[in-house]
């Protein structure tokens, strides 16, 4: 008896090990996207199905029905501040990332509740938002559902969906324009002063461009050998309508990066610009 039992207790512990070392590819695999943006990060987790030459949104995803924007766990997406989604404000956190197919029209709804498996346990008293977008016709077809982060600037990005031909894109803006001020005017007044960050950001978002010309200025006098920030000044200068001050700067940008390994390079860009001037 003791050797039956003996025999048995072994099967049973190379079952439970050969279960443990079989590893099989994933019908759904999951992925996790971290991606940058405004001063935190937002990341994505998600399940990634495979058409498999099925007819997908109508069909194995039908149209009019709360889907879990992937596979398996219902995808989550964490935002790192507050963010404005569909005209509504959403604070920093972690929500499930619902959706509702339409041929014409997707209904796109972020929820509190982040434990559900598939559309399980979804209500609606649950949601933070909803909100309709329209879908595009990819010009190929894609196998695999893709979720990215995409056309990402100083305070907005979308979040876009694709599978099959259809492509569905939703739009996140971080209204972060007074808070970066503020964190600028604070970090000019330390030892380390950020005069080139300070100057890139208010050029690239087109605000304050007289303070980014001087921040411009004081980043060249503190670096005089940083040709990358006499291209810089030339540029506001110009947008400012300096175009004096932009063409002295165009020169310097070319006279201070001959002999670096960028010369053909910013010396093209001050030439293209000093074209532009009247």
């Amino acid at each position: 008896m003791k050797a039956v039992l003996s025999f048995v207790l072994a099967a049973l512990m190379s079952l439970t090990i050969t279960a443990q070392e079989l590893k099989l590819p994933a019908l759904s695999p999951t992925s996790t996207i971290t991606q940058e943006f405004s001063t935190t990060k937002m990341e994505i987790v998600y399940s990634r199905p495979s058409a498999r030459g099925r007819l997908v949104f109508g069909d194995l995803v039908p149209f009019g029905q709360v889907w879990r924007t992937g596979a398996n766990a219902a995808t989550k997406v964490t935002f790192g501040e507050e963010v404005e989604i569909g005209g509504t404000t959403v604070k920093a956190g972690t929500y499930s990332f619902y959706s509702v197919p339409g041929a014409n029209e997707w209904e796109i709804i972020l929820n509190k509740n982040t434990g559900s498996w598939g559309a399980m346990g979804f209500d609606t008293k649950d949601d933070v938002v909803r909100f309709n977008v329209k879908p595009s016709v990819l010009p190929n077809a894609i196998e695999t559902f893709t979720i990215s982060v995409s056309n990402i600037k100083f305070s907005s990005c979308t979040i876009d969906l694709s599978w099959e031909r259809t492509h569905v894109s939703v739009p996140v803006i971080a209204n972060n324009q007074e808070r970066i001020k503020t964190s600028i005017d604070k970090a000019i007044n330390t030892p380390s002063i950020p005069y080139q960050q300070a100057a890139t950001y208010y050029f690239e978002t087109n605000q304050n461009l007289e303070l980014a010309l001087d921040y411009a200025t004081k980043a060249a006098e503190k670096n005089p050998k940083a040709y990358w920030l006499y291209m810089l000044k030339a540029r506001i200068a110009k947008n400012l309508g300096k175009n004096d001050m932009a063409r002295e700067a165009a020169n310097k940008t070319i006279e201070v990066a001959k002999g670096t390994p960028n010369e053909a390079e910013y010396a093209k860009y001050a030439q293209d610009l000093i074209k532009t001037l009247n």
